[in-house]
């Protein structure tokens, strides 16, 4: 029986495949919990009279790593869903602001991909994501390179295994 909601292989993709997500609007209440779990209680986002008369960005303002981590989270859920196995490494460039209200999505390419050395089935891939708001501006750019389940994994008796 087919796992609804399972991931992809490493082995499945190929370099130049690209994907989008759903969208997600960032909320005050995303932005109030993720700087009180963090403790990143920078005044730019505690302090709305601060940021009225000091931050060139106008409206709440979401920590670049909420946006990065809601957009880890859409992917979790969609690309790696029970294949991720491990987050390796990844370089990140941040293009521009995000404010609740703003609406994200991912768009991701497949820019590399090749088995591990130990021949266990398993691979490295690298995307190159690009983290949208609703007006097509690009916000944030990452490229994270990850290792994944391969495909013989599938004919386990276990899906999640």
């Amino acid at each position: 029986m087919k796992l609804l909601g399972q991931g992809l292989y490493w082995d499945e993709l190929k370099v130049g495949d690209s994907f989008r997500t759903h969208g997600r609007t960032i909320t005050e209440t995303d932005i109030v919990n993720f700087i009180n779990c963090t403790g990143m209680l920078e005044v730019l986002f505690t302090d709305a009279e601060f940021r009225e008369k000091h931050s060139a960005i106008k409206g709440r303002v979401a920590p670049a790593a909420l946006t990065y981590a809601i957009a880890e989270g859409m992917l979790f859920v969609t690309l790696i869903q029970a294949t991720g196995l491990a987050f390796l490494h990844a370089e990140m460039d941040v293009k521009g602001p995000v404010v609740a209200g703003d609406t994200i999505h991912v768009e991701l390419e497949v820019t590399e991909i090749r088995p591990t050395h130990k021949g266990d089935g398993r691979g490295l891939v690298r995307t190159r994501n690009r983290i949208i708001n609703q007006r097509g501006e690009t916000v944030l750019v990452y490229t994270p390179l990850r290792l994944l389940k391969g495909s013989t994994a599938a004919t386990s008796s276990d899906p999640l295994q």
